[in-house]
Protein backbone atom coordinates (compact mmCIF):
# COMPACT_ATOMS: atom_id res chain seq x y z
CA UNK A 1 0.00 0.00 0.00
CA UNK A 2 1.45 3.20 -1.42
CA UNK A 3 1.23 5.97 1.56
CA UNK A 4 0.71 9.77 0.37
CA UNK A 5 3.10 12.58 0.39
CA UNK A 6 3.84 15.36 3.04
CA UNK A 7 3.86 19.30 2.69
CA UNK A 8 6.79 20.89 4.05
CA UNK A 9 6.53 23.93 5.46
CA UNK A 10 9.71 26.95 5.57
CA UNK A 11 7.90 30.45 7.17
CA UNK A 12 7.20 32.56 9.82
CA UNK A 13 6.26 31.35 13.03
CA UNK A 14 2.66 32.53 12.68
CA UNK A 15 2.70 30.49 9.05
CA UNK A 16 4.09 27.17 10.21
CA UNK A 17 2.46 27.13 13.40
CA UNK A 18 -1.28 27.96 11.81
CA UNK A 19 0.10 24.71 9.28
CA UNK A 20 1.04 22.40 12.13
CA UNK A 21 -2.68 23.03 13.94
CA UNK A 22 -4.14 22.18 10.91
CA UNK A 23 -2.48 18.63 11.14
CA UNK A 24 0.68 19.23 8.40
CA UNK A 25 3.69 18.56 10.88
CA UNK A 26 5.57 15.38 10.70
CA UNK A 27 8.07 14.38 12.88
CA UNK A 28 10.28 11.21 12.63
CA UNK A 29 13.67 10.34 13.22
CA UNK A 30 14.98 11.76 10.20
CA UNK A 31 13.65 15.08 11.31
CA UNK A 32 10.53 17.08 11.03
CA UNK A 33 8.94 18.84 7.57
CA UNK A 34 8.80 22.08 8.45
CA UNK A 35 11.40 25.17 9.51
CA UNK A 36 10.05 27.83 11.11
CA UNK A 37 12.16 31.04 10.04
CA UNK A 38 13.21 34.03 12.55
CA UNK A 39 14.83 36.70 12.45
CA UNK A 40 17.81 35.50 13.62
CA UNK A 41 17.86 32.39 11.35
CA UNK A 42 20.87 31.98 8.98
CA UNK A 43 19.74 32.25 5.37
CA UNK A 44 22.00 29.00 4.92
CA UNK A 45 19.65 27.00 7.45
CA UNK A 46 16.77 27.99 5.13
CA UNK A 47 18.94 26.93 1.87
CA UNK A 48 19.68 23.39 3.77
CA UNK A 49 16.20 22.82 4.74
CA UNK A 50 14.67 23.38 0.94
CA UNK A 51 17.41 21.69 -0.58
CA UNK A 52 16.59 18.87 2.12
CA UNK A 53 12.91 19.17 1.59
CA UNK A 54 13.00 18.95 -2.03
CA UNK A 55 14.58 15.99 -2.46
CA UNK A 56 12.38 14.07 0.42
CA UNK A 57 10.60 11.32 -1.58
CA UNK A 58 7.98 11.61 0.86
CA UNK A 59 7.37 15.20 0.26
CA UNK A 60 4.92 16.54 -2.12
CA UNK A 61 4.65 20.21 -1.55
CA UNK A 62 6.68 22.89 -0.52
CA UNK A 63 4.80 25.82 0.82
CA UNK A 64 7.53 29.18 1.64
CA UNK A 65 6.57 32.63 2.72
CA UNK A 66 6.98 34.50 -0.35
CA UNK A 67 9.66 37.47 1.75
CA UNK A 68 11.36 34.09 2.66
CA UNK A 69 11.64 32.60 -0.82
CA UNK A 70 13.06 35.82 -1.72
CA UNK A 71 16.06 35.69 0.48
CA UNK A 72 16.75 32.44 -0.95
CA UNK A 73 15.84 33.26 -4.73
CA UNK A 74 18.94 31.76 -6.72
CA UNK A 75 18.15 28.76 -5.21
CA UNK A 76 14.84 28.70 -6.07
CA UNK A 77 15.42 29.59 -9.49
CA UNK A 78 18.14 26.62 -9.78
CA UNK A 79 15.21 24.24 -8.33
CA UNK A 80 13.15 22.80 -12.26
CA UNK A 81 11.50 19.89 -10.46
CA UNK A 82 7.62 19.09 -10.90
CA UNK A 83 7.47 17.08 -7.63
CA UNK A 84 7.71 18.47 -5.32
CA UNK A 85 5.77 21.70 -6.18
CA UNK A 86 6.95 24.50 -4.66
CA UNK A 87 4.50 27.51 -3.52
CA UNK A 88 4.80 30.72 -2.18
CA UNK A 89 2.04 32.00 0.00
CA UNK A 90 1.81 35.42 1.65
CA UNK A 91 2.28 35.49 5.36
CA UNK A 92 0.52 37.89 7.60
CA UNK A 93 3.44 40.68 7.65
CA UNK A 94 4.25 40.47 4.04
CA UNK A 95 0.88 40.55 2.00
CA UNK A 96 1.59 38.49 -1.98
CA UNK A 97 2.92 39.79 -4.13
CA UNK A 98 2.55 38.26 -7.89
CA UNK A 99 5.15 40.27 -9.64
CA UNK A 100 7.80 38.47 -7.04
CA UNK A 101 6.04 34.94 -7.31
CA UNK A 102 8.75 32.66 -9.80
CA UNK A 103 6.09 30.09 -10.74
CA UNK A 104 4.05 32.78 -11.72
CA UNK A 105 6.54 34.64 -13.85
CA UNK A 106 7.30 31.45 -15.53
CA UNK A 107 3.80 30.72 -16.10
CA UNK A 108 3.64 34.07 -17.65
CA UNK A 109 6.53 33.96 -19.61
CA UNK A 110 4.98 30.36 -21.52
CA UNK A 111 1.79 32.21 -21.62
CA UNK A 112 3.52 35.18 -23.52
CA UNK A 113 1.55 37.76 -21.29
CA UNK A 114 2.14 40.72 -19.10
CA UNK A 115 1.43 41.80 -15.05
Amino acid sequence: MEVGKVIAVIGDEDTVTGFLLAGVGHRNADGSNFLIVKQDTKMTQVEDAFRRFSTRDDVGIILINQHIANDIRHVLKDYNQTIPTVLEIPSKEHPYDPEQDYIMQRVNMFLGGGF
